[in-house]
């Protein structure tokens, strides 16, 4: 089924379909709203260009109505991240040939001073654009499921952002799935807070409304102090997360009734195992936690029996391979310690090697494109291994290697390991340049409660799964780490600081931190 097919069959609907703090909509209304909107674009658009409408608002009613509106009426959206400034905004902006741009008073702002030629500017909360909006049936439409439906930029962790083709099927099937997967039904109430203008919302959270009936309950921006309290005023009994939230929540001071509300669900991606095991105790829900990105191609679902550290298990054709040779990498080995021995060998990059899954390429990026599609498979940029059984653990992204001493490093088990300290919050590990050659490892942490470099030393000393050239060289204290919309750290502007504002540095050849 379409958006568009999903939609209709709820426009005689009187259940709820959308809460915001201000009000609430029927599906009915909601339906009926959004075929006003995908009419009024329609004769805002000139039909000899691309029909590519970019949306940059928080999560408004008017966010989620302009996607609606899209589903409805056969034109495209095009996701805005709200992260992006100046001429990167701009750049954004033509690469998907954006030519109406609906805004509001949320992100309105950041296009003071910017030339947008060829860009017809609407902000949706003026007057004029309101009386626009007559009540109307949608526009004569009929999408396949291959249409293209949106554009969402990828988070921009490995370089610039690129547009993922979001198709009618990529966003109707997760619908489905997770509805089925996850037992989600129309009586629920889907809390939406990660940015719709994402992967993660738009899938995880919209789709399986669309699919099941539910109502779906908007945060504009997501806010970890205002989580509990909105869970409870909407009923919510579902939510989902990209990144950190998890994390962010946890840090909020408890209160001994945290497990008293309606929410027993909640599905993401990238949290860690302690953080997932913690949420669940303490709001008394279940958590789910997945592997994927924004192009769909490579699954990995945590499911009963998944060791602690790992992704999970693979979806049938994912595998790891050699990006050099495209050969499969051998499985991982490990002394009595517990260490990989064989990290040259087994790491390599997750791919799908069935093909392209759902990913529909990136739009006016050939060479992109082509760069994820060789030899027939999906190349996701991820590097990571296989244990002895299958199960897949995450060692980073394919610019996350460092080589210390001629030895290839990746920073996600290392990440993992200075994790089991209680005292550390969050961290990232990066490479700085070694004054004599290859890198040196160094560690950005946030820290929830007191450390030493004294204690720090001892705590690695105890980690015999770690090897000596992994210990962190440097070690910066912080308050915060770089990150994108979506959570996810930017390695590459810890690497760019260098060793400024460094904490402890470890002797060169020793153990202990000065």
């Amino acid at each position: 089924m379409t958006i568009r097919d999903l939609l209709l069959a709820r426009a005689q609907q009187d259940t709820p379909a959308l809460h915001t703090h201000e009000r609430s909509w029927t599906w009915r209304e909601f339906v009926a709203d959004a075929a006003a909107r995908a009419v009024a674009v329609s004769a805002l658009l000139d039909a000899e260009r691309p029909l590519h409408v970019g949306l940059l608002m928080d999560n408004t009613p008017e966010m989620l109505l302009g996607l609606a509106a899209a589903g409805l009426g056969g034109h495209v959206a095009v996701g805005v991240n709200s992260t992006r400034r100046g001429d990167a905004l701009v750049a954004d902006l033509h690469r998907a040939d954006v030519q109406l741009l609906l805004t509001d008073a949320t992100q309105r702002h950041l296009l003071e001073g910017l030339t947008l030629d060829g860009i017809q500017v609407v902000d949706t909360g003026d007057d004029t654009w309101q009386d626009q909006l007559a009540p109307a049936p949608p526009p004569d439409s009929t999408p396949a499921g291959d249409s293209l439906f949106m554009l969402v930029f990828t988070s921009g962790t490995s370089g610039r952002p690129k547009a993922v083709r979001i198709t009618h099927d990529k966003v109707a099937f997760p619908g489905q799935y997770l509805s089925e997967r996850l037992g989600l039904t129309g009586a629920d109430v889907h809390y939406v807070a990660m940015p719709l203008f994402h992967s993660n919302a738009l899938m995880a959270g919209w789709a399986p409304a669309l699919f099941n009936g539910a109502a779906v309950a908007l945060r504009e921006k997501f806010s970890a102090s205002a989580f509990l309290d909105d869970v409870r005023r909407f009923g919510a009994t579902y939510a989902s997360y990209v990144g950190k939230p998890l994390t962010y929540i946890l840090a909020t001071p408890e209160r001994p009734d945290d497990a008293e509300s309606p929410l027993r669900l909640v599905f993401g991606n990238e949290a860690g195992d302690r953080d997932i095991r913690a949420f669940a105790d303490r709001f008394g829900c279940r958590v789910v936690d997945g592997f994927g990105s924004t192009e769909n191609a490579v699954i990995v679902s945590k499911i009963e029996g998944t060791p602690p550290g790992a992704l999970g298990w693979p979806a049938d054709g994912v595998a790891v391979h050699d990006p050099d040779t495209g050969a499969e990498c051998l499985r991982s080995a490990l002394d009595a310690d517990g260490r990989v021995t064989n990290l040259e060998a087994c790491v390599g990059e997750l791919v799908n090697t069935a093909g392209a899954g759902q990913f529909a390429g990136y739009y006016n990026d050939e060479e992109a494109t082509a760069e994820r599609m060789r030899g027939g498979m999906y190349w996701s940029g991820d590097l990571a291994y296989r244990d002895a059984e299958g199960w897949v653990y995450f060692a980073g992204r394919t610019a996350a290697w460092l080589r210390v001493d001629g030895e290839n490093l990746a920073c996600a088990p290392i990440e993992q390991v200075l994790l089991r300290h209680p005292s550390i919050d969050q961290v990232a590990v990066y490479a700085v340049p070694d004054e004599r050659s290859g890198d040196q490892v160094a560690a950005a942490l946030i820290l929830r409660g007191g450390l030493t470099a004294t204690e720090l030393e001892h705590f690695l000393d105890q980690q015999r799964d770690l090897s000596s050239k992994a210990r962190p060289r440097y070690v910066r204290l912080v308050d915060d780490l770089p990150r994108t919309a979506t959570h996810k750290v930017l390695h590459r502007e810890l690497s760019a600081a260098g060793i400024a504002d460094v904490a402890w540095t470890r002797e060169e050849r020793g153990t202990r931190y000065l």
